[in-house]
């Protein structure tokens, strides 16, 4: 079983040995996905629970160590494009590193991506909706990333976490996201070593300490669960919209998800084949552990008040609630203790289906034209409000802190 090495624990500041580690996070529920779902089609079959990113964990470690973070910090600042060359002054080791990490795996599928550019540039409202709000509320049920998020950095800076969030499903969205001239892959590469600062950091926080059921943060089964909260989810409001998807953008969307996922440090033996493969590991490894905490509850209502500073009128608090409760369900929102609106909540759960029908082409008419313009200008609204986190150069950096205080 891959684990994360005795000097890694020991840098992150663990107590336990190895052993204890994985033991100590062990799922109650056996690992069952086959690696013969993967997109590789074979593997180890080892249960995600227990392996992390070693590789980079041990480099950002030393990097600590050594005081070089600043020093990094500052020189990636300006690495921003996937073909740009890597800055001079690095580390050797993160020199190399970044050299390999970069760089596409031989099963990328050029023909497979213009189709997810086709799809992004169909469906990029939506996604921009998905991404920025409904993947983000659930983010704040999924316990271990909730309490990741509340105690380390960026629990203390959630506007600047969002804009890193923002700029993730942007990135994704662009028709050169995987092109020399885009910059989604230094956008992953770059999250890929945040991820490694918070497994050197966040153990040494005794708040998470207290809070968490795992030692070692952010293993590959979360990583996997915060990846079925974006394209599999996506996908699943897309067929409980009604909303008609071709075939082959759809495989293209995945794939560069696909692609994503490999950037970002996880294992091809997690990463699904297909979307049939993706539904069921994510009825394994996220359905099931769906469920609100303190510490998501409070992250949740901090998101309620995104649009409370900018002057667009129908994304409020009221309105974002009641979007809440109508994507993800009653069960949640009360979870998250989100009250029902008494507008809006029946407003969307009678009208949205038509208008996503109206939109699509597939009715001509069949609801309130008032209705209609009201979601028009949400949906409208709603992607100034993401697209606003993206106006400032915006810059991923390895943390240095955990979070300092608590709301």
């Amino acid at each position: 079983m891959e684990q994360p090495t005795r000097r890694t624990i020991l840098k992150s500041g663990a107590t336990l040995g190895a052993a204890g580690v994985i033991a100590a996070v062990a799922p109650s529920t056996p690992w069952t996905w086959s690696p013969a779902l993967s997109v590789p089609g074979a593997g180890a079959g080892v249960d995600p629970h227990g392996v992390w990113d070693p590789e980079c964990d041990d480099l950002v470690a030393d990097l600590a160590r050594r005081g070089e973070i600043p020093k990094v910090n500052r020189l990636l600042k300006h690495w921003i494009h996937n073909g740009q060359p890597l800055p001079a002054g690095l580390p050797s080791d993160l020199h190399d590193f970044l050299t390999r990490a970069k760089d596409l795996p031989d099963w990328a599928d050029s023909g497979k991506l213009t189709a997810a550019a086709a799809f992004n540039e169909k469906r990029g409202t939506y996604l921009g909706v998905i991404y920025g709000f409904v993947s983000g509320m659930l983010s704040t049920v999924i316990p271990r990333e909730a309490r990741a998020v509340y105690y380390s950095y960026g629990g203390a800076a959630m506007k600047e976490r969002i804009s890193k969030t923002a700029k993730l499903g942007y990135d994704i969205g662009t028709a050169n996201a995987f092109a020399p001239d885009g910059e989604h892959i230094v956008t992953c590469v770059k999250t890929r070593l945040a991820h490694s600062g918070v497994r050197n950091l966040l153990p040494r926080s005794p708040y998470w300490q207290h809070s968490a059921e795992e030692k070692l943060p952010i293993s590959q089964a979360d990583m996997m669960v915060t990846w079925h909260s974006l394209p599999t989810s996506a996908m699943r409001q897309f067929k409980k919209w009604g909303v008609p998807v071709d075939r082959k953008e759809s495989t293209g969307f995945l794939h560069s998800w696909q692609l994503t996922a490999h950037a970002l440090g996880i294992k091809d033996e997690y990463i699904p084949a297909n979307w049939q493969a993706a539904e069921s590991q994510a009825k394994q490894v996220l359905d099931p552990i769906v469920a609100p905490t303190p510490e998501g509850i409070k992250l949740a209502h901090l998101l309620l008040d995104l649009g409370k500073n900018l002057d667009l009128s129908l994304v409020s608090r009221g309105v974002l609630g009641a979007l809440t409760r109508f994507m993800l369900g009653d069960q949640i929102a009360d979870g998250l203790k989100i009250p029902r609106e008494p507008v809006w909540s029946p407003m969307l759960e009678l009208s949205w289906g038509p208008y996503v029908a109206v939109r699509e082409g597939v009715l001509e008419a069949g609801m309130p034209p008032k209705a209609y313009w009201l979601f028009d200008e949400f949906l409208r609204q709603f992607v100034l409000l993401y697209m606003s986190e993206l106006r400032l150069p915006i810059s991923i950096e390895i943390p240095m802190m955990n979070n300092p205080h608590y709301r």
